[in-house]
């Protein structure tokens, strides 16, 4: 069994996790890294604490302690606008202090923002594409149901 935590952007600390939870359990985006027959638990699921991220001090500490074995830093922190101008601060972070893996994003980028962001110019100034890769494999019609 992996065990993992998810780090959401504060902007959406109401998310209920629906898209979230659907792909892991679809394994689609991020957490196709995990084979199918695997058993995945989320030992933790909580808010970066908004900008500049305050409860990344922390709470991978608290996820480590339930079992955490990686980390994931949800879609919302590269799809929302403007995306987390933090995110490769918090996985430096995270990987150097307690040691855990990072995974950038959690479920498939959905469609309408994959059309969004490719009209503005902060995902190419800032590479975001190369960090958020897993969560491009998907074909459109995924990206679409998760819209």
């Amino acid at each position: 069994m992996k065990r993992i935590g998810i780090i959401i952007c504060d902007r959406y600390r109401d998310c209920g996790g629906g898209k979230c939870f659907r792909a892991l359990r679809e394994r689609r985006g991020a957490f196709s890294i995990y084979p199918a027959e695997e058993s995945v638990e989320i030992v933790g699921y909580s808010t970066c604490g908004g900008c500049p991220g305050g409860n990344v001090e922390y709470v991978p500490e608290e996820m480590k302690k339930n079992g955490a074995e990686a980390i994931h830093l949800a879609t919302g922190l590269v799809v929302g606008y403007p995306p987390c101008p933090n995110i490769r601060r918090f996985k430096l972070f995270i990987e150097t202090i307690y040691g855990l893996p990072v995974v950038i994003g959690t479920h498939p980028i959905p469609q309408k923002y994959m059309d969004a962001h490719g009209k503005l110019p902060f995902w190419k100034d800032h590479n975001m594409a190369e960090i958020a890769q897993p969560l491009l494999i998907e074909s459109a019609e995924i990206k679409a149901a998760y819209n």
